[in-house]
């Protein structure tokens, strides 16, 4: 092993050491970087060490599946799945971190993994074979540069958690700090990099051979293995803790504070945090917190990383995520972090849009635009495709969606067309579903969907984004007819988004109205106040006072506050304009109307000669007769 992990190091390229955040004294060690060409050039030819590595890996799988098989055969099988789960979690445990990570996926997931698995799995969060105190605390020395006394004034004696790459110790610093210390597995480089140019080349071997895959597995297994070479720099792991408390900072979300002075590349102190797993019900329930309300501040949190900022924590399974006695959701792993483009996520939220539109052709050209299609790909084939696939989901309420269902039926259209999924997705999705699969086990009917839509509502309505305001106005617009109650179920979502800002949002519509990329909107205003619902009966400024009382019916709102926006509209000169025509048309109706009134009062006026009334009478006698001759004999004409 001592050979694999020469080897491994071996495949690093040189990196610049650079200052340690927060200090401008000792310099980090040599950040790790995923290189697989150079991994492939150290490995290339070795035979011998990939295969014997190969065969470790396969050989305890096909040893639990051929006693499974004969368990099924004597009829046993049942009886002994308990002992099947604990062996599948040894074999992953024994294969190593990359198998384990694996198994932290599954162990998250009770809608596709059995009970008995599950409970096997999950053990695999923080469960693990601790290595020896004594190696642990020589890499500390090592890595800080000074004897641990004088770096701790006290250490646990045991590790108090060991998870797939390290192992966490409790300590206080000499200044009183109450600290997690985490320590890296010996010789971890030197495995994951070894199983990781398998697995890529096993990602390539299976493209090449098999054309129904269209997926680039290769580029997710290099984004996979980005993200555990990150993690296994635990340097990188502090920067990505303070920018996940800057960028999402929130009174109900919290993640620890780093020690920079005591960490380095395979030494991490971060502040101790006192919390539950959120798979720990009992607790959380003894505790007086309400688990699914957690999920609901986690599922918020991962839209707004996903949708907002695009800076995502791509492992958020229960042992990263800690129910804080004060309410809070805290993060304390920050490992495996990834990001999305602006443009990806907008385009997000444009194939939302055109989800709820039922806009299927433009659907299509989301996925092109996403990355999942080549540009000239015949969409031809693939529209009335994804119209069957979500025909039965847009008929139910969003509360009764859940996100595996949407990913499920998505994926016979991907499997049947030339769709690829592009390595930032496979995150994504493993992101959701994991989040999704913790939020099950607290509450089996719970939908990610129904937490979701709410964030979605107030970005549409506030993000001045133009591609956003673009996918608001093909929403509330439908063949040049205003949809007001499209607008009101928007409004009335958003307004339950614990993130919705009401003041800061009427301004940012008001600035929005009245800049020149609203002109649009401008120009139909007159028009929209002043129609009919198409019955009739519901004009514009009916809507408007709907829509007064939704926004009056969030407690954050206050009428007051509303004047200063009002005096700096009214210098506007588009706002000037706006209210001359709005006046126009005001004063128009009204004439209208006073012209209607004054002519009904001449006509009630004029004398009537006999012949008239008579041909009244006998004209509202003719109608009289076709009602009674139209009521049915079970229901008087009087009803009818």
């Amino acid at each position: 092993m001592g050979a694999t992990l020469s080897t491994a190091a071996a495949a690093q390229p040189a990196v610049a050491e650079q200052p340690l955040p927060g200090s401008g004294q000792q310099p980090l060690q040599p950040a790790l970087r995923y290189d697989p060409e150079e991994l492939a050039r150290q490995y290339r030819g070795r035979w011998g060490l990939v295969l014997g590595r190969l065969f470790q890996l396969i050989a305890p799988f096909l040893g639990l599946l051929i006693w499974v098989l004969w368990d099924r055969w004597r009829g046993v099988e049942l009886k002994n799945r308990r002992k099947h789960a604990a062996r599948l979690r040894e074999i992953l445990t024994e294969l190593g971190p990359t198998a384990i990570k694996i198994g932290q996926a599954l162990s998250t997931r009770p809608d596709l993994v059995s009970p008995l698995f599950l409970e096997e799995l999950a053990k695999l969060q923080d469960e693990l074979p601790p290595f020896d105190n004594a190696t642990a605390f020589a890499l500390i020395e090592a890595q800080i540069g000074q004897p641990i006394e004088q770096i701790f004034r006290e250490i646990g004696p045991e590790p108090v958690a060991a998870a797939s790459l390290g192992q966490v110790y409790q300590a206080y610093l000499h200044t009183g700090e109450k600290v997690a210390v985490k320590v890296q597995r010996p010789d971890l480089i030197g495995r994951i990099s070894l199983d990781m140019y398998i697995i890529r080349s096993l990602a390539a071997w299976a493209k090449r051979t098999f054309r129904r895959i269209r997926s680039d597995l290769v580029g997710i297994v290099d984004e996979f293995a980005g993200r555990l070479y990150e993690e296994m720099d635990y340097t990188q792991e502090g920067r990505n803790a303070e920018r996940f408390l800057e960028l999402y900072r929130h009174p109900s979300i919290y993640a620890p504070k780093i020690y920079w002075e005591y960490t380095r590349t395979k030494v991490l102190t971060m502040e101790w945090i006192d919390g539950i797993k959120l798979t720990q019900l009992d607790k959380i329930a003894a505790a007086g917190l309400n688990g699914q309300h957690l999920i609901e501040i986690g599922v918020n949190c991962s839209l707004k990383q996903l949708l907002e900022h695009g800076f995502f924590h791509a492992d958020p399974h229960p042992g990263n995520l800690l129910a804080m006695y004060d309410g809070r959701l805290a993060y304390i792993d920050f490992g495996m972090m990834s990001t999305i483009q602006p443009h990806q996520r907008y385009g997000l939220i444009k194939a939302i849009v055109h989800l709820v539109n039922r806009d299927f052709a433009a659907l299509a050209q989301d996925y092109v635009d996403l990355e999942f299609l080549d540009p000239d790909t015949d969409l031809t084939p693939i529209i009335p495709a994804l119209e069957d696939v979500f025909a039965e989901a847009l008929g139910k309420p969003v509360a009764e969606l859940n996100f595996k269902s949407i990913t499920d039926r998505l994926s016979g259209v991907m499997y049947n067309f030339p769709f690829r999924v592009p390595a930032y997705y496979a995150l994504i999705i493993r992101s959701l579903l994991t989040l999704e699969g913790i939020a099950i086990g607290l509450d089996p009917n719970f939908k990610v969907l129904s937490v979701a839509y709410p964030y979605v509502a107030q970005r549409l309505l506030t993000d001045p984004a133009p591609e956003l305001r673009e996918a608001l106005r093909e929403l509330l617009f439908n063949q040049g007819q205003f949809r007001w109650n499209r607008l009101e179920n928007l409004l009335r979502n958003a307004v339950n988004s614990e993130d919705f800002d009401l003041q800061g949002s009427l301004e940012k519509a008001v600035d929005f109205l009245f800049s020149e990329r609203g002109s649009f909107l401008r120009e139909q205003l007159v028009d929209i106040l002043f129609s009919s619902s198409g019955n009739g009966s519901t004009d514009g400024l009916t809507h408007l006072q709907r829509l007064w009382s939704i926004l009056s019916s969030n407690p954050a709102f206050q009428p007051l506050q509303l004047l200063p926006l009002v005096a700096k509209v009214a210098t506007k000169p588009e706002a000037q304009q706006l209210g001359r025509q709005l006046a126009s048309r005001w004063l128009q109706r009204l004439a209208a109307r006073l012209i209607r009134e004054l002519l009904l009062a001449e006509e009630e006026k004029e004398p009537r000669s006999p012949a008239s009334l008579n041909g009244r009478n006998r004209n509202s006698g003719q109608a009289g007769e076709i009602q009674t001759a139209q009521a049915s004999p079970a229901q008087p004409a009087s009803a009818v």
